[in-house]
């Protein structure tokens, strides 16, 4: 069966919508729902970060090839080369969380009889 042709500039737009509305979700679920989608957006594998990253390397290559062609300038290749390195080194450093959000997020959700104590660097002094 074959696939019918699609226009890339449209489905760009459209995944840029679903990240639009990812967005206004993530803004609205219960905190273990958040972290539980945070961690499926960091996976590596098949998460939107690791899907982003992979079409930047994409785009490195081609920008590449069309740049050892006389088409696109050097610098075109090397920015776009460079930020698909630098979104990889991102969901690298990301990825060690991921795990830590997956477990909080199937934590049971009781409500302790004392707060949790914030973290020190959104300690907030009353003056």
């Amino acid at each position: 069966m074959t696939h019918p042709t699609v226009n890339p500039v449209l489905l760009a737009d459209e995944i840029t919508r679903q990240l639009d509305r990812l967005t206004e979700h993530l803004a609205q679920l219960p905190p273990a729902e958040t972290t539980f989608v945070i961690a499926h957006i960091l996976d590596p594998d098949e998460g939107v970060l690791g899907g982003i990253t992979s079409l930047m390397i994409a785009g490195s290559r081609f920008a590449q090839t069309q740049a050892e062609h006389g088409h696109l300038p050097a610098e075109v290749w090397l920015a776009l080369g460079r930020a698909a390195n630098e979104l990889n080194d991102i969901g690298l450093d990301l990825d060690e969380h991921r795990a830590t959000l997956h477990h909080i997020s199937h934590q049971p959700t009781t409500t302790a009889a004392k707060p949790p104590a914030p973290a020190p660097f959104v300690v907030r002094r009353h003056r």
